[in-house]
């Protein structure tokens, strides 16, 4: 097993003028470091002022702006084997990061109302063959980090005292298929959830920021929850797609790490959210051309987002189907100076006649 090195113990280790070992795992955080040193050292030797750089108050290089990377990196072929390794690893710092970020996660899930009792999962890669989940039965907005599980991508559960979530085999469904795919969140969001329950396709060309970190959304049709069947539906769709919505049953998202796919969750339901409200204004969506859905597909993947929309066509980028709001109400009117009926008047006249009759004796 590789050693795992934690921030202070990277800053000691620079401190001291000592090498961090080549097979060390870094946390988040010490890996930021790492790269912040290396990046201000080659600013400073590229502009020779690297005799005169000033050192920080804690002997560290100053921090340069940065963007933070959260996504958990792995030596392929290195997984644990032995219970003991296994149970090292599961408890490894690095390890216990991503688990208090799932349950950071599961809390801002259950706070927007995108899960209800039980509902929901989530899943971090951590191996060629392993991955972290959440256990089930449990409500994602009171997790705690000792609650996750350690599994293969097959299901079998590693480590962790309390059983897995059923639908790990969806998440893995995808995770097989998608490389990039290294964190998964599945959740009933209400907007997105109600587009597919109603069998509404959502439709594409009106927000830019929906296309950028979206993408095209998928559909994949209904299966039974957590059997194999709708693992490899889902999987199928979530290739493509960082956006799925699951037919009667709910939304899965992916991204490089939990956060990124968690994000996208909130994408999804207030895009839905925002479509279901400019359609009941009554004056028709109005959609940005295909040429500038073009410039954001080329930006979606300069972030490094895969895109399978930029091999088409730019007449085929834009779904074409009108999206109908989900009431629409044309009473029709009668015209002002239509005639009278006539059988009506005579009907009218009759009985008016014979009331007239019994009530005069006549």
């Amino acid at each position: 097993m590789p050693q795992v090195l934690t921030l202070s113990e990277v800053e000691a280790l620079t401190k001291s003028g000592q090498t961090i070992p080549a097979d060390a795992m870094l946390t988040p955080s010490a890996r930021d470091f790492v790269n912040e040193r290396t990046r201000y050292a080659g600013r400073a030797a590229s502009n020779g002022t690297a005799s005169h750089a000033a050192p920080a108050r804690n002997g560290s290089a100053p921090k340069a702006p940065s963007i933070p990377d959260y996504e958990f990196k792995w030596t392929p072929g290195t997984d644990p084997k032995t219970p003991a390794e296994i149970e090292r690893f599961f408890n490894s710092p690095a390890i216990q990061v991503l688990k208090q970020r799932m349950c950071d996660m599961g809390s801002r899930l259950w706070t927007r109302d995108y899960t209800d009792g039980n509902g929901g999962n989530i899943t971090i890669r951590v191996g060629d063959n392993l991955a972290l989940c959440t256990p089930t039965l449990i409500c994602k907005g009171f997790m705690k980090p000792e609650d996750m599980c350690l599994v293969d991508l097959d299901g079998n559960q590693l480590a962790g005292t309390r059983v897995r979530t059923s639908e790990a085999k969806t998440h893995f469904g995808i995770m097989k298929r998608q490389p990039a795919a290294k964190a998964c969140v599945h959740a009933h969001p209400p907007h997105a959830t109600a587009f597919a329950i109603a069998n509404a396709e959502i439709p594409s060309c009106l927000i830019p920021e929906a296309e950028v970190f979206l993408g095209k959304i998928g559909v994949a049709k209904y299966q039974t929850p957590g059997t194999a069947a709708n693992a490899d539906e889902v999987g199928e769709v979530g290739r493509d797609h960082q956006a799925v919505l699951m037919q009667n049953h709910g939304v899965i998202v992916w991204g490089k790490d939990v956060e990124d796919a968690y994000w996208k969750m909130e994408n999804i339901d207030s895009y839905c959210r925002t479509v279901w409200i400019a359609a009941g204004l009554g004056t028709g969506l109005h959609r940005f051309s295909t040429e500038h859905l073009k410039d954001l597909i080329n930006l979606r993947q300069k972030l490094g987002m895969p895109d399978p929309r930029a091999s088409l066509k730019e007449c085929e980028l834009c779904d074409t189907t009108d999206f109908r709001p989900g009431a629409v109400c044309d009473a029709p009117t009668a015209p002002r100076d239509a005639a009278p009926n006539a059988e009506v008047e005579a009907l009218v006249q009759k009985l008016t006649d014979e009331i007239t009759r019994k009530l005069t004796g006549a």
